[in-house]
């Protein structure tokens, strides 16, 4: 199904194929090409914006995710019983405030697709209120968190997603996959 990628800011410059060419290789590595996935990219006003209406805290963040099947299990991939309900839901990237917090040696595009794979996650039931409940569900790194990271993966026979930590060596073929 579709992956729809807007650019809404223009605030930092953001070339589309890029980050969708590096979404489309996440939803290959989760299962969950076959539905639809919208990644809006706005400016810091906007994400404050979004925040401020829909989780009450008036600050510009890294993602927000807006899942179109709710109460998934963590890692649940949706069954849907009509073609219309092949959706994911939307996935809102700050792409200024990622851009502002990326370190000198960060490839900007790596920390935006991590960030949309943070986003997929919560699409797909990852949930997380703190610091310490991130770190026990072990694992994408994202700009803001500490923890050490991981990757998403597509448990067996389609049964959903297992999250597990990465080891440097995989850490480094998962970026070459994404280049």
């Amino acid at each position: 199904m579709s992956l729809v990628v807007r650019n809404l800011q223009r605030a930092v410059p953001l070339r589309r194929a890029r980050l969708r060419e590096k979404v489309q290789a996440v939803r290959r590595a989760l299962g969950v090409q076959r539905f639809d996935l919208g990644v809006v990219c706005v400016d810091n006003r906007k994400i404050q914006q979004i925040n401020r209406i829909y989780r009450d805290k008036n600050t510009p963040t890294d993602v927000l995710s807006f899942p179109f099947h709710e109460n998934l299990k963590a890692g649940e991939i949706p069954q849907p019983d009509f073609p219309d309900d092949y959706n994911l839901g939307d996935i809102f990237l700050g792409v200024e405030y990622i851009f502002q917090h990326c370190k000198e040696n960060e490839d900007y595009y790596d920390i935006l697709t991590v960030t949309a794979t943070h986003g997929l996650c919560h699409l797909l039931g990852f949930t997380h209120s703190t610091e310490a409940e991130w770190q026990k569900v072990g694992a994408i790194p994202c700009p803001q968190h500490t923890h050490t990271g991981g990757i998403a993966a597509q448990g067996p026979r389609n049964r959903g997603c297992t999250i597990f930590p990465l080891q440097s060596s995989m850490k480094t073929k998962w970026r070459n996959a994404l280049k």
